[in-house]
């Protein structure tokens, strides 16, 4: 892990042990309460495992019905500053994969956009967005989303793809072999090795 943030060094079941406790003792009554506790928990913070306990209580089941639209300048405040695949990874699927089935009108927009976006995080946000989705996955939305980066040298959008396709795999086989034969010029050997490979072990 490549981090300019120290480590407390805290193993991650265990944070997830003092998250849970901590959410269960401090309850907000207010989604602005809520949402102040997490930014403020995430720009304090001096040690990564204390941004991995903000993203907790964002992601928290406690406080799903507060995850509407209005918490995407939030989330991608995270997003952004955090800069890193650990805190995008767990943020995108949950937040955006839920707001692409609650308000998808919006949300269609924001990863378009997002999918063609300077920073690579907002990039790769969108590529996992769906990746809890399986049969509600948009699959004509996954692959429009994909195609601004099909030519990026990037390392963590070329894993992303492959993943996201990986993962649909288990859906749609077909879909996605089609797919990748139909790129094959054009997406990386490393994402078509990591979208293939459930498909070729079967």
């Amino acid at each position: 892990m490549k981090s300019a943030m120290p480590f407390a060094g805290v193993k991650v079941p265990e944070m997830r042990r003092i998250a849970k406790s901590l959410i269960a003792e401090h309850v907000f009554d207010t989604t602005t309460a809520w949402r102040a506790a997490c930014a403020a928990l995430w720009n304090a913070a001096e040690r990564r495992e204390e941004r991995y306990i903000a993203i907790e209580l964002l992601l928290a089941r406690r406080y799903a019905a507060w995850r509407t639209f209005d918490i995407v300048p939030l989330a991608e405040h995270f997003i952004v500053t955090g800069a890193w695949w650990d805190y995008v990874d767990s943020i995108a699927p949950a937040v955006l994969g839920e707001l692409l089935l609650a308000e998808p009108r919006r949300t269609v927009p924001l990863l378009r956009r997002w999918s063609a976006d300077d920073d690579i995080w907002r990039r790769r946000s969108t590529l996992i967005a769906q990746l809890r989705l399986k049969k509600r996955t948009d699959e004509k939305l996954l692959f429009e989303l994909i195609k601004p980066s099909l030519d990026s040298r990037e390392f963590f959008l070329r894993k992303a793809i492959g993943w996201a396709l990986r993962e649909y795999s288990k859906t749609a086989p077909t879909a996605v072999a089609r797919y990748v034969k139909r790129e094959h010029a054009r997406l990386s050997p490393l994402s078509r090795r990591e979208a293939m490979k459930i498909i070729d072990r079967g």
